[in-house]
Protein backbone atom coordinates (compact mmCIF):
# COMPACT_ATOMS: atom_id res chain seq x y z
CA UNK A 1 0.00 0.00 0.00
CA UNK A 2 1.55 3.30 -1.07
CA UNK A 3 1.52 6.62 0.73
CA UNK A 4 -0.58 9.53 -0.48
CA UNK A 5 0.65 11.88 -3.21
CA UNK A 6 -0.43 15.49 -2.84
CA UNK A 7 -1.09 17.70 -5.85
CA UNK A 8 0.50 20.00 -5.95
CA UNK A 9 3.53 21.05 -3.95
CA UNK A 10 3.41 24.39 -5.75
CA UNK A 11 -0.18 25.00 -4.61
CA UNK A 12 0.75 24.08 -1.06
CA UNK A 13 3.68 26.54 -1.14
CA UNK A 14 1.49 29.34 -2.53
CA UNK A 15 -0.98 28.90 0.32
CA UNK A 16 1.84 28.83 2.89
CA UNK A 17 3.09 32.16 1.52
CA UNK A 18 -0.40 33.67 1.33
CA UNK A 19 -1.22 32.65 4.92
CA UNK A 20 2.08 32.83 6.84
CA UNK A 21 0.30 32.61 10.20
CA UNK A 22 -0.98 29.15 9.23
CA UNK A 23 2.18 27.98 7.46
CA UNK A 24 3.45 25.73 10.26
CA UNK A 25 0.06 24.08 10.81
CA UNK A 26 -0.38 23.55 7.06
CA UNK A 27 3.10 22.05 6.88
CA UNK A 28 2.22 19.64 9.70
CA UNK A 29 -0.92 18.55 7.83
CA UNK A 30 1.07 18.07 4.60
CA UNK A 31 3.69 15.90 6.29
CA UNK A 32 1.05 13.74 7.98
CA UNK A 33 -1.07 13.41 4.86
CA UNK A 34 1.77 12.40 2.55
CA UNK A 35 2.66 9.57 4.95
CA UNK A 36 -0.95 8.41 5.23
CA UNK A 37 -2.30 5.28 3.55
CA UNK A 38 -5.96 6.14 3.19
CA UNK A 39 -8.03 3.56 1.33
CA UNK A 40 -11.47 4.79 2.42
CA UNK A 41 -13.04 7.91 3.95
CA UNK A 42 -13.17 5.98 7.22
CA UNK A 43 -9.35 5.89 7.24
CA UNK A 44 -9.33 9.69 7.14
CA UNK A 45 -11.87 9.91 9.97
CA UNK A 46 -9.82 7.51 12.08
CA UNK A 47 -6.75 9.74 11.70
CA UNK A 48 -8.59 13.08 11.96
CA UNK A 49 -11.68 12.21 13.98
CA UNK A 50 -12.70 15.74 14.96
CA UNK A 51 -10.73 17.87 12.52
CA UNK A 52 -11.93 16.46 9.19
CA UNK A 53 -15.34 16.35 7.55
CA UNK A 54 -16.15 13.95 4.73
CA UNK A 55 -18.40 15.64 2.16
CA UNK A 56 -19.72 14.76 -1.33
CA UNK A 57 -17.50 14.33 -4.41
CA UNK A 58 -14.72 12.56 -2.47
CA UNK A 59 -13.97 15.83 -0.71
CA UNK A 60 -12.52 16.19 2.75
CA UNK A 61 -12.50 19.46 4.68
CA UNK A 62 -9.71 19.73 7.24
CA UNK A 63 -9.82 22.22 10.10
CA UNK A 64 -6.43 23.84 10.44
CA UNK A 65 -5.39 25.74 13.59
CA UNK A 66 -8.51 24.82 15.52
CA UNK A 67 -10.82 25.64 12.63
CA UNK A 68 -9.46 29.15 12.07
CA UNK A 69 -8.48 27.96 8.59
CA UNK A 70 -10.03 25.36 6.28
CA UNK A 71 -8.41 23.13 3.72
CA UNK A 72 -10.62 21.52 1.07
CA UNK A 73 -9.21 18.49 -0.68
CA UNK A 74 -10.40 15.83 -3.07
CA UNK A 75 -9.13 12.34 -2.34
CA UNK A 76 -8.75 9.54 -4.85
CA UNK A 77 -8.50 6.51 -2.59
CA UNK A 78 -7.92 4.18 -5.52
CA UNK A 79 -4.89 6.16 -6.77
CA UNK A 80 -3.63 7.36 -3.34
CA UNK A 81 -3.80 10.99 -4.36
CA UNK A 82 -4.93 14.19 -2.67
CA UNK A 83 -5.83 17.27 -4.71
CA UNK A 84 -5.83 20.60 -2.91
CA UNK A 85 -8.80 22.75 -4.00
CA UNK A 86 -8.97 25.50 -1.40
CA UNK A 87 -7.20 26.91 1.62
CA UNK A 88 -8.38 29.98 3.48
CA UNK A 89 -9.78 31.45 6.62
CA UNK A 90 -13.01 30.19 8.09
CA UNK A 91 -14.72 33.36 6.81
CA UNK A 92 -13.42 32.72 3.26
CA UNK A 93 -14.51 29.09 3.50
CA UNK A 94 -18.06 30.19 4.36
CA UNK A 95 -18.26 31.88 0.94
CA UNK A 96 -17.52 28.76 -1.16
CA UNK A 97 -19.29 25.51 -1.91
CA UNK A 98 -16.87 22.95 -0.47
CA UNK A 99 -18.28 20.15 -2.63
CA UNK A 100 -17.57 21.93 -5.92
CA UNK A 101 -14.95 24.65 -5.38
CA UNK A 102 -11.99 24.49 -7.73
CA UNK A 103 -8.48 25.66 -7.05
CA UNK A 104 -8.07 29.42 -6.96
CA UNK A 105 -5.57 30.79 -9.45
Amino acid sequence: MSCMRIYSRHTYNVFREEYPRAAQALQSWYQEAEKAKWRTPQDVKEQYSVTASIIPNNRVVFNIMGGEYRLITEVSYKWSTIFIHFFGTHAEYDKVDAATVKLRK
